[in-house]
């Protein structure tokens, strides 16, 4: 009995062993790294060269080994997973493989593993891998994979996008309708989109959807979201507001022959859709937001009398639906195509087929790359067979007979087209090898692209006048260029054609502002009031800081006026009678503007200057500020004409550092401080220096302070001299001087007339005679801040 229950215990251990085994054998089933041969701080581009290498060599087309197709498709998946950084980052964490896990689910998925809880305590319909739904997987978006492939897209087909996530309670009651919608708008062209936000959260942000369960569409690039309770209807109608308004026009009796002869004036075929239904097709209206570069849409309601004489026309057949596509010929339709169920593939087909006219006129580069596309292959070559004419109506029958000879033409190698040449005259130039960029005589040219650079092959076949004589000269080139393609003689290289519909950007301009005003507006009636906030509190501060400072204006503009005389009749006798009160005036900001050079301004006032602009900087300390700004206010202010000059004023007892900097590149600068130095004992004194400083270029310009003496206030230059004489020989003594009222008068006298010559250095900078001392590189923050 004891033997029995050892064997039993046994087997058990064995099947366990065996079962876990197998398991990390699963989970280590597919190394990416191993697959690829690469470690696993392997770059992108080593990653990307070892994948391009090993796909070639373990295609299924060209390898024949048996196990070849599961290689190749290890190589692939493991690509897939080591070129996206966020798969990259999941596996290296966790160790996971599989597009349906979430990222990170090692903190979720697994978190009961250690209990013995029955696994139907945690079966929820959502966060379990084994119930989410196979059909959202399909349509599972990533960033790269939106940026690359959807954006583009989009301007093509709209796509319909759900934001979702595995904790979403709310997600479970919309899938029924979801399902519903996107099996319906998958087959219509909508494309189709599932964002889980536990996994791709940068994309949801960058959609800008904060919120689960959210819907939204993206057309022309741009994010429209879905406000409306989910329901199919709402949904349905959803994705046609999507499609802008305009692409289908309404044809009946009265305007068939106006909408039928514009093909001459937009240069694309007519389609006409015939339905018995009120409203345009959804699937026609998505179809001509596909084309609408390449054909004009227009839809015939059956059901309206004024309509009859168009169905008598055409024989419609008012069973089925009936789309016919009109190319120069307006009486009878190129091609027609008629179904009870018509199928997007069979649209499709239709339209790719006609998507031009029989001799469309080249009116841009994208459709000249399209009709005469560069030579690839040896059996793909194509030939362009070009009209160069005029648009007068002398050459109309001309143009009219090119077409009709167009219309004849049977080989899918050649393709025919005009230009006018006023229109395209650097192209007709060099096709006719003219070299007097005059008009002129129609020309038929036959050429053949060689690259996407412009590089072709032509040859000049004959004038053209639209004659039978003309017509059988160029269906006999026609032929022997059939036979012998070396004929093609001549080699140029064509310039981009012009844009001939670049005169329709202001319309388009105005659609798109249209569009984005009702955007706005939908948004604003749409969003709840947490989510205005941050943009309502925006708008409200901005008007709040206008209002303020309309205010402020006016209550200041309105006492400046009433003390504008006392101020100018007290201003000579102040300057006069006492500098110090004289000079403790501000110039008023109408005066001159001078901003303080700090490190709030630094980057805007110097490093970021624009090109041209130059800031003129005063020097000066706290004591002397008040009266060498009220002196460098007076020297510039017959230059702040000038927008290109700007006027501050640095403080040298914060920024001694900054301007020793400064000045170590100014050639002359050390010499002279170094004469005013004494010795290099004494600190060197910078009040009352200007520097021109240009941020653009890294210059600057230095003027020194030279004090001449000159006593423009009523003292004379023999008294100032006798002053500052007694001052020099004072400061020798062995005792420190009282200082007086006198001896402080005469030193603001001194600095006031630092400045005294400003006014001619500034008339040389503007000149551009002054020495440049250039700069490496402007001082960092850190030698502006200040010393403490």
């Amino acid at each position: 009995m004891a033997g029995s229950k050892m064997s039993l215990l046994l087997a058990v251990v064995l099947v366990l062993s065996e079962m876990l085994t197998g398991a990390s054998q699963a989970g280590l089933e597919m190394d990416p790294y191993k697959v690829l041969g690469v470690t696993r701080s392997a770059s992108q581009a080593e990653i990307k060269k070892v994948y391009k290498r090993l796909a070639k060599e373990w295609h299924p087309d060209k390898n024949r080994n048996p196990g070849a197709e599961d290689m190749f498709i290890k190589i692939t998946k493991s690509y897939e997973i080591l070129s996206n950084e966020d798969k990259r980052a999941n596996y290296d964490r966790y160790g996971q493989t599989d597009d349906t896990q979430a990222y990170g689910s090692g903190r979720y998925g697994h978190r009961h593993d250690s209990f013995y809880f029955d696994e139907s305590f945690f079966n929820f319909p959502f966060n379990s891998k084994t119930h989410r739904d196979f059909a959202d997987s399909k349509f599972t978006l990533h960033f790269n994979q939106y940026i690359n492939d959807v954006v583009p897209d989009s301007y093509k087909r709209p796509y319909l996008i759900k934001i979702t996530s595995d904790w979403c309670f709310s997600c479970i009651h919309i899938e029924p309708v979801w399902k519903e919608v996107v099996q319906e708008m998958e087959t219509l062209g909508v494309g189709i989109g599932v964002v889980d936000v536990g996994y791709e959260r940068r994309l949801a942000n960058h959609l800008g959807a904060h919120r689960t369960p959210s819907i939204l569409g993206v057309i022309n690039g741009k994010v429209t979201f879905f406000h409306y309770a989910v329901a199919k209807e709402h949904l349905r109608q959803f994705v046609e507001d999507l499609l802008p308004q305009r692409l289908v026009e309404r044809v009946t009796d009265k305007n068939d022959l106006q909408f039928l002869n514009s093909w001459h004036e937009i240069n694309k075929p007519h389609v006409l859709l015939f339905d018995q239904v009120p409203v345009v097709p959804l699937l026609y209206k998505l179809t001509a937001f596909a084309y609408k570069d390449y054909m004009q849409f227009g839809y015939v309601d059956q059901g309206l009398s004024e309509t009859a004489n168009l169905q008598k026309q055409f024989n419609i057949n008012t069973y089925a639906p009936t789309m016919l596509v009109f190319k120069e010929n307006i009486d009878k339709p190129a091609d027609i195509i008629q179904a009870k169920g018509m199928k997007k593939q069979i649209i499709d087909e239709f339209m790719a087929n006609n998507k031009f006219l029989l001799a469309p006129r080249l009116v841009n580069q994208k459709l000249f790359d399209e009709l005469c596309p560069v030579k690839q292959f040896h059996r793909r070559r194509k030939y362009c067979v070009l009209l160069i004419t005029r648009d007068e109506e002398t050459f109309s029958f001309g143009n009219q007979e090119f077409l009709s000879f167009a219309s004849t033409n049977t080989k899918e190698v050649v393709r025919f087209a005009y230009v006018y040449q006023r229109l395209q005259q650097p192209l007709c130039d060099i096709l006719t090898q003219n070299k007097d960029s005059g008009q002129s005589p129609p020309q038929v040219v036959i050429l053949e692209r060689r690259n996407a650079a412009g590089k072709v092959l032509f040859k000049p076949v004959t004038a053209w006048n639209g004659s039978e004589e003309d017509k059988q000269c160029l269906l006999d080139e026609l032929e022997r260029l059939h036979k012998d393609p070396s004929i093609l003689i001549h080699d140029a290289m064509l310039p981009e054609l012009n844009n001939e519909f670049a005169s329709m950007f202001v319309i388009r301009w105005i659609y798109a502002s249209y569009d984005y005003l009702s955007e706005v507006i939908d948004d604003i009636l749409h969003n709840n009031w947490r989510e205005m906030m941050p943009l309502l509190s925006l708008i409200f501060s901005a008007l709040f800081i206008l209002f303020g400072t309309v205010v402020i204006q006016a209550f200041s503009d309105s006492s400046e006026d009433k003390q504008t005389k006392p101020k100018t009749r007290d201003g000579t006798k102040a300057e006069n009678g006492s500098p110090g009160a004289g000079a403790s005036r501000l110039p008023k900001k109408n005066f001159v503007e001078v901003t303080e050079l700090t490190d709030i301004t630094y980057m805007s006032n110097l490093v970021k200057l624009r090109p041209g602009h130059m800031n003129i900087v005063l020097v000066l300390t706290d004591a002397s500020k008040n009266i060498l700004l009220s002196k460098f206010a007076k020297e510039v202010y017959s230059f702040t004409g000038s927008l290109t000059l700007h006027f501050s004023f640095l403080n040298i007892d914060k920024h001694s550092e900054w301007m020793n900097t400064m000045l170590e590149y100014a050639q002359d600068a050390m010499q002279i401080d170094a004469d005013e130095d004494d010795g290099g004992n004494h600190k060197i004194d910078y009040t009352g220096y200007v520097l021109a400083l240009n941020g653009h270029k890294k210059y600057l310009c230095l003027f020194k302070p030279v004090y001449t003496g000159e006593d423009h206030e009523g003292k004379s230059s023999e008294d100032e001299g006798g002053a500052t004489g007694r001052l020099r020989s004072s400061s020798r003594d062995d005792h420190p001087p009282r200082k007086s009222n006198r001896s402080r008068s005469i030193s603001t006298l001194q600095i006031h007339h630092k400045l005294d010559r400003l006014g001619l250095w500034m008339e040389r900078l503007m000149e551009g005679t002054l020495p440049r001392y250039y700069i490496p590189a402007w001082p960092g923050l850190d030698k502006i801040t200040p010393c403490k």
